[in-house]
């Protein structure tokens, strides 16, 4: 399986930041797997964001949650994440991870990351 993530690297305060994960490998189809959102910001460690599963079910880190959402395309095999309302300290490496249901934080597979940096 592989994961890979894609969208703008540059993004100015108070807009939507927006990123796809593209699945391959594998199907996004099932209710095996959480598909995550996870981010480093610099000279930080990693922070979760949140996760889907095929069904549509999502759970958001209680501090994002106001401004998060996450999706599933299922005709492209890839999910997605918004966050609105970015600000400087939203700029930060974006993952996206898969892991098994039952095992949430225990992250199979990877992407290998976008830098997102939010600046006017």
């Amino acid at each position: 399986v592989q994961l890979q993530e894609s969208g703008p690297g540059l993004v100015k305060p108070s807009q939507t930041l927006s990123l796809t994960c593209a699945v391959s490998g594998g199907s996004i189809t099932t209710n095996s797997y959480h598909w995550s959102w996870v981010r480093q910001p610099p000279g930080k460690g990693l922070e979760f964001i949140g996760h889907i599963v095929y069904s549509g079910n999502t759970y958001y880190s209680p501090s994002l949650r106001s401004r998060t959402s996450i999706s599933v395309d299922t005709s492209n095999n890839q999910f997605s994440l918004q966050l609105s309302s970015v600000t400087p300290e939203d700029t930060a490496v974006y993952y996206c991870a898969r892991s098994v249901v039952g095992l949430v934080y225990e992250y199979e597979y990877w992407g290998q990351g976008t830098q997102v940096t939010v600046s006017s």
